[in-house]
């Protein structure tokens, strides 16, 4: 599990399978930055993970402060499914 910081909205959202760097990720929880005050293109702040990861995330057994982060931008995301109920 990490977090992945997509700069720009490539149309997901909670749900969406991703693709970057060789590698399918579900888009557990997504938090949109920047609407408002901050950047001049939205910042999606995603915590992603492989499907086995779920339950994990679901029941908190994480520490969020610890994921890895990556930045991209939008157009280094492939979208495979733009959004979905979470019935992993």
């Amino acid at each position: 599990m990490k977090r992945l910081i997509i700069h720009g909205d490539p149309g997901i959202r909670k749900g969406a399978i991703v693709e970057y760097d060789g590698e399918e990720l579900v888009c557990f929880g997504i938090n949109r930055n920047g609407e408002w005050h901050g950047p001049e293109t939205v910042q999606l702040w995603c915590t992603v993970g492989s499907e086995d990861e779920y339950e994990d995330f679901e029941k908190r057994n994480f520490t969020p402060h610890f994921l890895d982060v990556e930045r991209v931008d939008a157009d280094d995301v492939t979208v495979v499914r733009p959004s979905a109920d979470l019935a992993i």
